[in-house]
């Protein structure tokens, strides 16, 4: 198996960093922002990260996805409701529409492309939304206060499904950071992970051969074996369809 390179999306600006406004630097600016426990995620089951900063035109998108082998669809803030049709309600948080519409894209091509998914958090809302699905746009109480490293609700998940075959389990307990979900699915999408008060927690693609989105922060849990695992079928996909890849002199 080729070692996978496995691209990380980031949909998250941050405001500009004071500290750094320095007569002898660059005037501060508005920042990307992307957890290290993603490209660590993905270098311990075995691939290569490759970071994904939003694109401003599909043929960016279509180059890239070229060179790859799979896209990891990171956590971050609120997608725009115009992107499913509804209104923003009282409750929306920070919302990017241009990073929104730009990874829209990218999760549509990469499906078109049959290449391998694996979406988390705010990740498996955009493979929903991309899919025509819509969001419950606020959910109480489903914000953990103590570190993602700690799961705090269990989830059950279908025994019939590419998410428990990739989990080696149907019950897990899982970290939970979060205030919109999956409402309507997406076009040949199947909910096949749900908490103990019933909301999707899992998503999949009935019609390619990996495209699973998990509303919890697998990155954050590796240490587990079944959240390690999820990384390892992740890569295996990606990995079986790499190609070698030659080094330039």
């Amino acid at each position: 198996m080729t070692t996978p390179l496995i691209g990380i999306t980031t949909s998250e600006l941050r405001a500009p960093r004071e500290h750094v406004n320095r007569p002898e630097s660059e005037p501060p600016m508005r920042e990307l922002a992307l957890g290290l426990s993603y490209p660590d995620a993905v270098v311990r089951a075995g691939g290569v990260p490759v970071v994904i900063p939003p694109f401003p035109t599909d043929e960016c998108i279509r180059a890239l996805l070229r060179r790859i082998d799979g896209v990891l669809l990171a956590g971050g803030p609120d997608l725009h409701p115009s992107l499913y049709g509804q209104e923003p309600g009282e409750h929306l948080g920070p919302t990017e529409p241009a990073l929104d519409g730009s990874e829209v894209a990218l999760v549509r091509m990469a499906l078109e492309q049959r290449l391998p998914l694996l979406c988390i958090c705010r990740g498996a809302q955009a493979l929903n939304v991309a899919r025509g699905g819509t969001l419950v746009q606020h959910l109480d109480g489903h914000r953990q206060d103590v570190p993602g490293r700690r799961p705090t609700h269990g989830v059950r998940v279908e025994p019939d499904s590419l998410l428990a075959r990739a989990l080696g389990a149907t019950a897990l307990e899982v970290n939970s950071f979060h205030h919109q979900a999956v409402d309507a699915l997406g076009d040949g999408l199947r909910a096949v992970a749900w908490s103990d008060d019933g909301l999707v927690e899992g998503i999949e693609a009935v019609d390619r051969p990996f495209a699973v989105g998990v509303q919890w922060h697998a990155e954050g849990l590796v240490d587990a074996a079944e959240q390690h695992a999820l990384f390892g079928a992740f890569m295996l996909e990606a990995g079986a369809g790499a190609s070698p890849r030659v080094n330039a002199a």
